[in-house]
């Protein structure tokens, strides 16, 4: 087992190992060394369960929020993975968060290749394409766990799935929904070799989300706020629905589209006969 953090935490902001946390909030980075950020407990707990290879922790008991972080460390160590002590101030410079929770680590990123994909039998997936906000990734990843889908589609992603945005927003389900990433003509040829049916949703369809049948094996598919679906999905799709809005407004923020459309299909499942 990894000892736990030495009583001399490193203390400069300064520190090369500082330095390179800081730099992992960019893509740059991220893509050169295969590795992201992992910050907060329930986002750490949730790797580890995960199977994450997690392979430095940073720790600062001074901002620890409970008494639990300790038996995390333990577990993280005991999985091999290095255990650092950082004292408060260079822990809050290499921290992205407003309130850091005293626990930042570095992870190396996982396999994500649509050719992964095999769904058992009538899945759920959510499909979002060209999603900008690391915000709203992160939504639609907790989401789409939260509604059971069995996995999550990433096409022609504007944002990057291991942004440290994207792993807060998600709450760490990041690590429990399979994720996959690729290219939407890609994704088409893989759900269809797969045959899943394809529900896009779009303000120019006709039928409201609940009058079409969301159940057996579906895919939900979701595009950014700016410019919906391409035309390649919208020509793709089996079925387009729109969610009906009889307020002032014309469009939802993507996530909670996404949502709405992922319960339905959750609703139409529960009630469906056999």
């Amino acid at each position: 087992m990894q000892p736990l953090p030495s009583p001399e935490p490193i203390t400069s902001p300064a520190n090369p190992r500082v330095k390179r946390l800081v730099r992992l909030r960019e893509r740059r980075e991220r893509d050169e060394s295969g590795l992201f950020l992992i910050e907060g407990y329930r986002e750490l707990r949730r790797a580890l369960a995960g199977e994450v290879e997690v392979v430095e922790l940073y720790c600062c008991p001074a901002l620890y929020l409970g008494e639990n972080e300790l038996g995390l460390v333990e577990a993280a160590a005991g999985a091999g993975t290095e255990v650092v002590a950082l004292a408060e101030t260079p822990f809050r410079k290499a921290s992205y968060r407003d309130r850091p929770e005293g626990l930042l680590a570095v992870a190396r990123q996982f396999p994500t290749g649509l050719e992964r994909l095999h769904p058992g039998p009538d899945p759920l997936l959510l499909v979002v394409e060209a999603i900008e906000k690391p915000g709203n990734l992160g939504t639609m990843l907790r989401t789409a766990e939260a509604a059971g889908a069995e996995a999550v589609v990433v096409c022609d992603p504007a944002t990057d799935p291991f942004n440290p945005n994207v792993v807060r927003a998600s709450l760490g389900t990041l690590f429990s929904v399979p994720l996959f990433v690729g290219d939407t003509p890609g994704a088409i040829a893989r759900l269809r070799e797969l045959g899943i049916r394809t529900v896009a949703t779009t303000p120019s369809a006709s039928m409201p989300h609940w009058e079409a049948d969301l159940t057996g094996p579906l895919a939900v598919l979701v595009g950014s706020e700016q410019y919906g679906l391409s035309d390649a999905w919208l020509a793709a799709a089996d079925r387009k629905v729109v969610i009906p809005m009889p307020g002032s407004v014309d469009s939802l923020n993507a996530a909670m589209a996404a949502g709405i459309v992922l319960f339905e299909a959750v609703r139409q499942r529960a009630v469906a006969p056999g």
